[in-house]
C-alpha cells in the first residue's frame, strides 16, 4: 500500500459505507480497533445528523475511520416518468397502508453543509459516491490533512478523479452490493458493469493514485487476488452487513444467507438508480418499470421500504447484497477483521510457497 493509505489502517481491509443506517458508529469502532478502516455513510442523513455520528465514533475510537458522502445529481428525472412509476406504487400504498414519499424531498443531500462541516473539523478520510468533486474540493481536504477517496466504475472515471486530485480511487466491479456509483446514470449502460478484477487491471494502468478495490469481495483469499492485482487495499460491504454490530434490520440480515433468496441482481425499482440486492416480489414486479430518476425514487419508496421492514415482510425491502451474500459469516465486526486478515496472510504464504517449490 501507499504511505498515506498504510498510515491509516493496519490491515489492506476498508468497511464499506453503507447508507441507511448499516454503517453506524459502533461498526465502525469496531472495524478500526481491529485494524481496518471504518467508514461512516454520511447519505441520506442531515448535516446535524452526520456531525453526532461522528462525534460519537470519536468517543468510541481514537482509530482513523471516513466518512462517505453522496454527490449531488443533476435534474436528469424526466418528471412525467416518476409520475407513472407513483401510479404504478399505489397498489404497494395500499398494501402497506402508508402514503408514499415526495419524490423532490432529497434535494443535494445536504452536501455543503457536510462538506463545511468536514473541513471545519477535519476526519482522517473522506470518500465520494455518484461523482467527482472538484478540484477546489480535493484541495481543500488536502489541506486540511483528510485523505480522498473516489469511488469510480470505469477507467475514465478513475482519470477524471486523478486530474481533480483525489489521493485514491475505490473501484467498484459490478458484482458490489448497493449503488452502482457511475457518474453519469445513464440508462444506456445498465447491465454494462465490469468485473472487479478486469476493472482493477484497467484502472491499474490508467492511473497512478492507489487503488482501494471493492465488489463482491468476501474472503481473505479474494482480497489478496485484488491486491495481485494491482490494488492496495479492499473494501468490503456485505461481508460486515451481518456483524451485530451492523446498524442493517434483522430481516435483511437473515435473507443474506436465507436459500430463499438464491441470486442477486441490479435493479432501479426502489432508488431509480442500479442498485444490487437479493431479488425479492418487489424487484420482481417494479424493477422492468422503474425510470431512471435517482433521488426521486428513492424518496417515492423510502416509506413503503419502512413500512415493509415493520411489517417483517422481506418482499417488500430493499436487501442490498453482493454476489458473494451466501458467503456472509456471523462474526463481530473485529473478529471478522482479523480473520480476514489471516486468511489473506494463509493466501499470500501459499502463493509464495507454490512459487519456490
Amino acid at each position: 500500500m501507499s504511505s498515506a493509505l498504510t498510515d491509516l489502517c493496519r490491515y489492506p481491509i476498508v468497511q464499506a459505507p453503507m447508507a441507511g443506517g448499516t454503517s453506524c458508529p459502533q461498526l465502525v469502532a469496531a472495524v478500526s480497533e481491529a485494524g481496518g478502516l471504518g467508514f461512516l455513510a454520511a447519505g441520506y442523513k442531515t448535516a446535524d445528523g452526520m456531525y453526532n455520528e461522528i462525534k460519537q465514533l470519536r468517543g468510541l475510537t481514537g482509530r482513523p475511520f471516513g466518512v462517505n458522502l453522496f454527490m449531488p445529481q443533476p435534474a436528469l428525472a424526466d418528471p412525467s416518468a416518476v409520475e407513472v412509476y407513483q401510479h404504478q406504487l399505489a397498489g404497494e400504498a395500499a398494501w402497506y397502508e402508508t402514503p408514499l414519499g415526495d419524490p423532490d424531498s432529497g434535494g443535494d443531500d445536504n452536501y455543503d453543509a457536510k462538506l463545511a462541516i468536514l473541513l471545519e473539523d477535519p476526519v482522517p478520510a473522506v470518500s465520494f459516491t455518484f461523482g467527482c468533486p472538484t478540484r477546489d474540493t480535493l484541495d481543500a481536504f488536502a489541506g486540511v490533512g483528510t485523505y480522498t477517496v473516489v469511488t469510480v466504475t470505469t477507467p475514465e472515471e478513475a482519470q477524471v478523479a486523478q486530474w481533480a486530485g483525489a489521493d485514491a480511487v475505490c473501484v467498484q466491479g459490478v458484482e458490489a452490493g448497493g449503488h452502482q456509483s457511475t457518474h453519469r446514470d445513464d440508462p444506456q449502460t445498465d447491465g454494462a458493469g465490469i468485473g472487479l478484477l478486469s476493472l482493477v487491471s484497467q484502472v491499474r494502468e490508467t492511473v497512478q493514485i492507489p487503488i482501494v478495490a471493492t465488489g463482491g469481495l468476501m474472503r481473505g483469499s479474494q482480497i489478496a487476488a485484488v491486491l495481485a492485482a494491482g490494488a492496495e487495499a479492499a473494501q468490503l460491504g456485505t461481508a460486515f452487513l451481518v456483524c451485530p454490530e451492523s446498524g442493517a434490520s434483522l430481516l435483511h440480515k437473515q435473507a443474506l444467507t436465507n436459500p430463499l433468496f438464491v441470486r442477486t441482481a441490479l435493479t432501479r425499482a426502489f432508488s431509480g438508480r442500479p442498485a444490487r440486492g437479493l431479488v425479492n416480489r418487489f424487484m420482481r414486479e417494479h424493477g422492468p418499470y422503474a425510470p431512471a430518476a435517482y433521488p426521486q425514487v428513492h424518496y417515492l419508496t423510502a416509506g413503503l421500504r419502512k413500512a415493509a421492514a415493520k411489517a417483517g415482510d422481506a418482499q417488500g425491502m430493499a436487501l442490498w447484497a453482493g454476489q458473494g451474500h451466501r458467503m456472509a459469516r456471523e462474526l463481530p465486526a473485529g473478529r471478522l477483521v482479523r480473520l480476514l486478515a489471516e486468511e489473506l496472510d494463509a493466501a499470500r504464504t501459499a502463493v509464495s510457497t507454490g512459487s519456490t517449490q
